[in-house]
């Protein structure tokens, strides 16, 4: 089973709201997901980004791939630095 990190879609038309969560990737965009790890509103001034650092962490440590998006703001959040310096030190 192929494992995505990627974003879904909440809130409102034109109001958009994202959850952060871990899903099968043949799943619909919205649909069924297996956790969800935290959330990003692109509206606020900055963007407001909240994660489960953990989590991830543990996702990406079991195999997970992050979509280009969530890829930018794990990066953003300094997660995937914190996850690349934990594989280089095993």
């Amino acid at each position: 089973m192929a494992v995505k990190i990627r974003l879904k879609r909440m809130g409102s038309k034109k109001k958009p709201f994202y959850r952060i969560v871990v899903a099968d990737s043949r799943s619909p965009r919205d649909g069924r997901i297996i956790e969800k790890v935290g959330t990003y509103n692109p509206i606020t001034t900055p963007a407001a980004v909240t994660v489960e650092e953990d989590l991830v962490l543990k996702w990406l440590a079991n195999g997970a791939q992050p979509s280009d998006t969530v890829r930018n703001i794990l990066s953003q959040q300094g997660i995937m630095k914190k996850f690349h310096e934990s594989k280089i030190s095993k």
